[in-house]
This record gives C-alpha cells, sequence and structure tokens, in this order.
C-alpha cells in the first residue's frame, strides 16, 4: 500500500487517466471545455480590467478632498463623506450584483453596471455642490462594484476548482494594483490638472472597460442557470433575489476569519489614508497631492506581490 505524507500532491498528476463514464462528471468536465485556453485568457484579461476600477474610483479622490473642498465651499470631513458613502454602497452593490449575475449571466450585469459607472464618473466631474457630488459618487461606486464579485464568478464558470488558484491571482493581482496606483494618478491629476480631470480619466476607463465586454465577452455562467429575459414566458418578468442571503456563508469559521483578515485590513488603508493630506501632508508642510498619492504605492505594491505570490504556487495550467 502507498504511504502518503504531507509532502504527498492532492492531485495525482502522473496517475493514468481513466475513461468518464458517469454522466454526472462527464457534464461537469465538459461544462469547464466550452472555452479553448486562448478564450479563457481573454475573458481573465477583461474582467481583470474591469476589477481595477473599483479601487481606482476610491482612492483617486482621496488626495483630491482638500481641493474639493476648498472649490464646493466645504470641509474635508464632508467631502470625506463621499468615500464613505462609496465603500458601503460599494459593499451592498457588490453583494447585488453577484447575486443578480448568479440568475442572469455575468455579461449582462456588467453591460448594466460599466454604464451607471461611466455615467456617475460624469456626474462626479460635473458637480458643483456637496450635495451633487456625493449623489454622483454614490453612483459611480454602484456602478464600479461589479468588477470584484462578478469577475471572481466568472473564473469560476471557466476552471475547475483545482485549476483556478492561477486565474484568481491575476486577477486579483489586477484588482489590487488600483489602490496601488489610484492616490498617486488621483494626486498627479489634481496637482498638475484638475480633480476633474481625474473623475474625467474614470469615465474614460469605464468606457474602455465596457466597450470590449460588450464586444469580447462571452457569457460564462452555466447555460443550466441563465435566465434569458423573455425567453420564455416565465422569464418575462424579473424575478427578486435576496443579495444578503449569501451572507449566511459566514456561518463558516474559517470564511469568517478570512473575511475578517480582508476587511481589517482593508479598514487599516483607509482609515491611514482618507486624512493623509491632513495629518502627514500638514505635519511636513507637503501641499503637492501628487506626492501625498505616491505614499501609498509601497502598500499597493505589497498587495500585489502577495498575490504573485499565490500565483506561482498554484498548479493551474493557466
Amino acid at each position: 500500500m502507498q504511504q502518503h505524507t504531507e509532502e504527498t500532491p492532492l492531485l495525482d498528476s502522473e496517475a493514468p487517466a481513466t475513461p468518464i463514464t458517469d454522466p454526472e462528471i462527464l457534464k461537469h468536465e465538459l461544462l469547464y471545455q466550452r472555452f479553448t485556453p486562448a478564450q479563457k485568457r481573454v475573458i481573465v484579461a477583461l474582467i481583470s480590467w474591469a476589477a481595477v476600477i473599483p479601487f481606482l474610483a476610491s482612492g483617486s479622490f482621496i488626495p483630491s478632498i482638500p481641493e474639493i473642498a476648498h472649490e464646493l465651499g466645504s470641509s474635508g470631513p464632508v467631502i470625506s463623506l463621499a468615500v464613505s458613502l462609496s465603500l458601503i454602497t460599494a459593499s451592498a452593490g457588490s453583494l447585488l450584483w453577484a447575486t443578480y449575475s448568479g440568475a442572469y449571466g455575468r455579461r449582462t450585469v456588467f453591460l448594466i453596471s460599466l454604464p451607471c459607472l461611466c455615467i456617475g464618473s460624469a456626474g462626479v466631474a460635473m458637480s458643483h455642490s456637496v450635495p451633487t457630488l456625493l449623489f454622483w459618487r454614490v453612483v459611480q461606486a454602484f456602478g464600479s462594484s461589479s468588477g470584484m464579485s462578478v469577475g471572481a464568478g466568472a473564473i469560476g464558470d471557466i476552471y475547475k476548482l483545482e485549476e483556478r488558484g492561477a486565474a484568481m491571482g491575476i486577477f486579483f493581482g489586477a484588482s489590487l494594483f488600483g489602490p496601488a496606483i489610484a492616490p498617486l494618478l488621483g494626486g498627479v491629476a489634481t496637482h498638475y490638472f484638475s480633480w476633474r480631470m481625474a473623475q474625467w480619466g474614470l469615465f474614460v476607463m469605464g468606457l474602455f472597460a465596457l466597450i470590449p465586454v460588450a464586444l469580447f465577452l462571452p457569457e460564462t455562467l452555466d447555460p443550466e442557470k441563465l435566465r434569458r429575459w423573455g425567453a420564455t414566458e416565465e422569464h418575462k418578468k424579473p424575478v427578486l433575489l435576496n443579495p444578503f442571503k449569501s451572507l449566511g456563508l459566514l456561518r463558516s469559521p474559517n470564511i469568517v476569519v478570512v473575511a475578517l483578515a480582508g476587511t481589517t485590513t482593508l479598514v487599516t488603508d483607509f482609515v491611514l489614508m482618507i486624512p493623509l493630506a491632513y495629518t502627514i501632508g500638514k505635519q511636513y508642510n507637503i501641499t503637492n497631492e501628487a506626492l501625498i498619492g505616491a505614499f501609498f504605492l509601497p502598500s499597493g505594491l505589497g498587495n500585489i506581490s502577495f498575490m504573485y505570490s499565490r500565483r506561482t504556487t498554484s498548479r493551474s495550467p493557466f
């Protein structure tokens, strides 16, 4: 009998291939063979680009807070509410988009959410009052929030559990590239142009995500789970789904621990980042928004390095 140790691979790649005869197993295998490896890479690239935008939208706004407060005749704490509102909206929006993408498809949700991002970004750029600014920030955050949750679901649609590690590493590495460069880009745009230019930049990025998705992203959801709008009498009416049902997964101690670790890290980043212009900037008399934004490059690059290390330890054939 073969002896197994802690170093024994969970997946025996040298085991001889045996024909699959079970219909359910065969059906499961065929589900992940709908797309070629090249098509899968294109899908990962598209959804990774969409995943860059959520944190880019939130992080690029922060170095602009003093200038926005001055231009709109308000204060830093009041303008900072836009960041808090956008984070709350993004949290709820990601649950909503993910839930409905499991019924109406990943592509459909992207085609609805990305225009919301573009409209919200244009609205923020043209805002001339605090209430208007806060409203359009909520719309912007709602539209961008699909990038993370729906993108991760799409990867699960096209890669088997034991194969999706590398794709997930690339996807989350790309998403974490957003907070790495967002403060710097927002600071550069604010210092050398205006804070409105940064928001128009997000509008353009939204278009550059929407157009390729519309042209090249296929539907990845299992066709048996897909509710095609208006395809049958049964599907003509929209179905109300509970976006908070997935929170029941928090009953698992493992998921709770991982969620708390991620939440703590994210909260720490934003607690340090939001008042940066009024803490380090004031202490050292730094008025250049680009320099203030550059303080967050180490944190973002560290996150990317960690996700790359996950990719290099994966057994995925990506």
